[in-house]
Formats: C-alpha cells, structure tokens, sequence
C-alpha cells in the first residue's frame, strides 16, 4: 500500500479556498483520504492524501484524468483558477507497512 501527499504552498489567505476546491472537486474520488491543512510548521500549506494499492494502481489511476467524461469537466469546473492560489508545491510518496 502506498499513501501519496499532494503538498501545495499557498498565497497568504488562499489555503481554506484551496482546500476547500478539493475536498468538491474529489468527492468522487475513492483514492482520496484527507485533505490537510496546516495547525503548526510551514504556513499556507494544503496537503492532498491518496491511497493506493500499489505504484502500479498510482499511475494507472492517471488515466482516468485524461478522458473526456462528464464527471472530468465537472472536477475541471470545479478546480478552475486553483493555480492562482499557490505558489509551489511537491509531491511525496510513502509506503504503509
């Protein structure tokens, strides 16, 4: 099993909009876990938490992004402007043992 954490350095006052996108955006979504937000550390921070089987699931479920379904233009819609509201962001791989 793996876990993946989506990080995103948001503008000031940006991060709760941002998470909020994505908790909309990923209701349909059966890898999501969490969407985070920072309490302590580094400020401005939104952290995406997927779950998959395995590498192999993680980069097949990429597929689904590339077709033109209903429920992609609705996740589209959904995310509009997000690249406005951060400034970087990073992506970390664990595995669950």
């Amino acid at each position: 099993m793996i876990q993946v954490h989506d990080i995103f350095v948001c503008k000031p006052g940006n991060a709760s909009k941002l998470a909020k996108k994505f908790k909309e955006a990923m209701t349909s979504a059966s890898e999501l876990v969490n969407i985070l937000t920072d309490m302590s550390g580094q400020y401005n921070r939104v952290i995406m938490v997927t779950q998959y089987e395995n590498l192999t699931a993680y980069e097949k479920s990429w597929e689904k992004y590339k077709e033109d379904t209903e429920a992609m233009k609705k996740m589209e819609a959904a995310m509009a402007g997000y690249q406005d509201m951060y400034l970087t962001g990073s992506r970390e791989i664990y595995q669950i043992w």
